[in-house]
């Protein structure tokens, strides 16, 4: 078993106690466990990594309400905004004609850069102490990383998390930065025999705020109030896209794909698990996300088999 380190001095109070006791946990299954032996990755300590965030933004506008609701509208100074520094911004415009107080005449689909900043922080956050506490116990790596957000205090403000195995590789030397992956066991195994090493997780979050114009808002609705007025004016079918609502989810997924590869450069991405949420703000609007996460890996060799894996239990 590899030697520790003593913790960091800049680690938590709690975490360098619980880092200092001098016995080693892991957070691996006996399978993973035994495969990471295999490998030459002896564990040295089960690390984590936590962030709070203030995390109350469906009650915010985020800049968009003086052009939505204080008359301003969608034209000129407030969409030139975000195109100017390349953010997302669509805007769609009512084809009826005619103005009354429940008729949506303006919709727009944006991109909210200040929340998708926010939590890039604080996954990082949490993601770099799991690392710090790693560095301090002389680890190589971390392998099986496990990330997660969950609300606190009635969910206005959340937590990220990021844990994992610390390893150190036997006869490798000391990186400066511990490498991290999701991968554990057979599936970091195979990894490798592919020639391939993990370098770090990537995560990323992109999210669309949508605002209904009217015939989204009477599809979203399910009515086909609008029908009458012919498709020459934007009528609406019983049946067919909400285009809107298309591109938004189009949209957000592909900012996101922008976002990793951006983290990757010259790497590539392993592993990749995208999901995608939708949660409705009001009627006809809707708040949508996209996190894509994976593994960065950097090819080190041509394809070269491991050796056959010797049982870790004989049965007679």
């Amino acid at each position: 078993m590899a030697s520790q380190a003593a913790p960091g001095e800049d680690l938590p109070e709690a975490a360098g106690r619980r880092l200092s006791t001098g016995a080693w946990s892991s957070g691996l299954s006996v399978a993973d466990f035994s495969s990471s032996l295999e490998m030459g990755m002896d564990p040295v300590g089960y690390v984590q990594g936590y962030a709070v965030m203030q995390w109350s933004w469906y009650m915010a506008t985020g800049g968009f309400g003086a052009g939505w609701g204080g008359g301003a509208g969608f034209g000129g100074g407030w969409a030139a905004g975000p195109q100017r520094h390349g953010q997302y911004v669509e805007q769609w415009q009512c084809p009826h004609g005619f103005v009354s107080a429940e008729h949506r005449m303006y919709g727009a689909n944006y991109e909210l850069t200040w929340l998708e900043q926010s939590w890039a922080t604080g996954w990082s956050l949490a993601t770099t102490r799991m690392v710090e506490e790693a560095t301090s116990l002389g680890a190589t790596g971390i392998v099986g990383v496990v990330d997660s957000m969950r609300p606190l205090t009635g969910g206005a403000v959340v937590e990220f998390r990021s844990s994992g195995t610390a390893v150190a590789v036997r006869d490798a030397p000391r990186l400066t930065t511990p490498f991290s992956t999701y991968l554990s066991g057979q599936r970091l195994a195979k990894l490798i025999e592919a020639g391939f090493a993990p370098i770090s997780v990537v995560a990323t979050l992109s999210s669309v705020r949508m605002l209904g114009y009217c015939i989204t808002h009477y599809q979203l609705a399910g009515s086909t109030a609008g029908t009458w007025y012919g498709s020459g004016a934007g009528g609406v079918s019983g049946v067919g896209p909400v285009d809107q609502v298309n591109r938004a989810q189009a949209a957000v997924r592909r900012l996101a794909r922008e976002r990793i590869r951006a983290q990757l450069g010259s790497d590539v991405l392993h592993g990749a698990h995208m999901e995608q949420s939708e949660r409705e703000i009001g009627e006809g609007d809707l708040s949508i996300q996209c996190t894509l996460k994976g593994n960065r890996v950097r090819p080190f060799k041509d394809f070269d088999p491991l050796p056959e894996p010797l049982p870790v239990v004989r049965l007679a």
